[in-house]
């Protein structure tokens, strides 16, 4: 039976039927109160009413917060994934309760990251809330609806494929600028980075213990892809090492976000436009391909699990080809 009464200029209504939860709502409207207490009590009769009211009180603030803490802290990309949590959660689409988000929100949400984001990272955003959805969903005992406002969305395509990497003058040019930087071992992060193709975080996390000098091998633990991978080192980067004998990291430089900054400081003083520190690891394993090594020997090293994984850091230009097809040439005559 549905209850009426008016309180504060609205009518309030209240709709108990035993076998279903006590149901509240307000309205300005009278007549908008009664349509929903026939829609409910239609339903209640059916047996096919769902108690939205976990939804209607719960804020998408509140389980992006949730998901950060309990979900994101578990994930190798935390750091990233928590910063664009945060952003979320400072905007105002986290305000709405998780019943009145709709799809033209997070339309409009894309839209505006379009602006400073690339696609790919746009889609990341969306996905986030997407899967806050599920869990909440699904884990957290919030019943929702059937439909997920995320799925609506068409997902930008992306094409972040680069072709981006350093010719050997702006490779001397960067060492020269990382010489200066307040963070001091930038230098020697950079030169790792360049001969070796390690990941950011692979670099960050490597711990003297994973060297073997004897052997001379170096191992990353807990990759990206969940394998662990042994490579051999040139001779001139375990001499490198050999300088790092102090602390739980070989690079002790704390958030990745430092590295990130200094390094970005050290491009740009170098003059050197459109490159990121990830880049490093395209030139290496371009290099590889050009030094004479096949795609298995190069994926081995990189830790690409196949060759269309690979083909994303391999950025051969044609002129880098030019001696090799005449050679090819002067075979065939």
């Amino acid at each position: 039976m549905a209850y009426f009464y008016k309180r504060n200029g609205r009518w309030k209504i209240e709709i108990r039927k035993k076998g279903f939860p006590d149901v509240y709502k307000s309205f300005l409207d009278l007549k908008d109160a009664r349509k929903f207490a026939r829609d409910v009590e239609s339903q209640m009769e059916r047996n096919v009413f769902e108690d939205y009211s976990g939804a209607s009180g719960t804020t998408l603030k509140e389980i992006l917060i949730k998901y950060r803490d309990e979900k994101t802290v578990l994930k190798k990309g935390v750091e990233s994934e928590t910063s664009k949590i945060n952003f979320l959660i400072r905007h105002k689409i986290s305000l709405n309760s998780l019943m009145r988000l709709k799809s033209h929100q997070i339309y409009k949400l894309m839209k505006e990251l379009a602006l400073t984001r690339k696609p790919s990272t746009v889609n990341k955003y969306v996905n986030i809330i997407c899967h806050a959805w599920r869990v909440a969903k699904r884990e957290w005992g919030i019943n929702l609806p059937a439909e997920n406002p995320c799925d609506m969305v068409t997902l930008n395509r992306a094409n972040d494929t680069r072709d981006r990497i350093l010719t050997k003058e702006e490779y001397q040019r960067l060492l020269e600028e990382c010489k200066n930087s307040p963070l001091s071992m930038l230098h020697d992060i950079v030169i790792f980075a360049y001969q070796v193709g390690a990941r950011q975080g692979e670099i960050l996390k490597l711990k003297r213990g994973h060297i073997d000098f004897e052997k001379k091998t170096c191992t990353f633990y807990d990759t990206k892809n969940n394998e662990d991978r042994t490579i051999p080192l040139a001779d001139t980067t375990l001499a490198m090492l050999k300088n790092y004998r102090f602390g739980k990291f070989i690079f002790n430089v704390g958030p990745a976000r430092r590295l990130r900054k200094w390094f970005f400081m050290a491009c740009y003083n170098a003059g050197i436009h459109d490159f990121r520190f990830h880049d490093l690891r395209a030139c290496f394993c371009t290099n590889a391909l050009l030094s004479g090594m096949t795609i298995a020997q190069v994926s081995f090293l990189s830790g690409h699990k196949n060759w269309s994984q690979l083909k994303k850091y391999t950025r051969i230009k044609p002129e880098d080809l030019l001696e090799k097809i005449n050679n090819v040439v002067l075979l065939l005559n």
